[in-house]
């Protein structure tokens, strides 16, 4: 349960930023479904948001994992002079970077809290603090890899260059095996920027804190 807290609250967030992002360019359908909030329980898919994670922390080996529905994104909606490839990139990219973002501002806290030693009798807030920060890097960087229904797969859709077109709807079309093949390689394909990111926040970490 400890694991799943976190994980709700990071998908809450990533669905909202594509809420609030589809809105800002004048797609009112997450909004008018009730998306546009970071109360959870709109967000929350029984079997991605619940289940999957329960039974992977009740499984050694098994991957810690999970989703949220969907926020539905209607580009036709997009206010004129929005192009609809480029608003449905913006809107994917805004999940990610809000995973980012919610990182940086756990980094931040933690940073604090042990600058100003409010941190020490508080193990509970290092685990969620902890947590939060890795599960949203890993979140964060997952879903920007270019496969369908990945978030990057939606900024590849909207920069690929015509001459590159047929090439990149034959790889969409063998899109859920290419998935799978991320779901089973994860550990190598993450592992790179993964590490690379936890060692900025690090720094950042240390800045924060008064010992860099």
């Amino acid at each position: 349960m400890a694991l799943l807290i976190p994980m709700i609250l990071s998908l809450s967030v990533h669905e909202f930023a594509h809420a609030w992002s589809a809105s800002r360019l004048g797609d009112d359908t997450a909004e008018r479904m009730g998306r546009l909030t970071l109360n959870p329980v709109p967000h929350i898919d029984p079997f991605g948001t619940i289940l999957l994670p329960l039974v992977a922390m009740m499984s050694p080996g098994v991957p810690f994992f999970g989703w949220a529905k969907p926020v539905p994104v209607d580009p036709s909606r997009f206010r004129r002079g929005v192009n609809m490839a480029a608003g449905m990139a913006l809107t994917a990219l805004a999940g990610p970077l809000s995973n980012l973002l919610l990182a940086i501002v756990c980094v931040v806290l933690y940073g604090l809290g042990a600058r100003y030693h409010l941190l020490e009798a508080q193990p509970a807030v290092v685990f969620l603090l902890d947590r939060m920060i890795s599960l949203n890097i890993v979140l964060a960087i997952f879903n920007l890899i270019p496969i369908p229904p990945l978030d990057g797969s939606r900024v590849i859709d909207w920069l690929v260059p015509y001459r590159h077109r047929a090439a990149w709807e034959t790889i969409t079309r063998f899109a859920p095996f290419l998935l799978i093949a991320v779901f089973i390689f994860a550990p190598y394909v993450l592992a790179g920027p993964v590490s690379a990111m936890n060692s900025l926040l690090d720094r950042l970490l240390l800045a924060v804190a008064g010992r860099a």
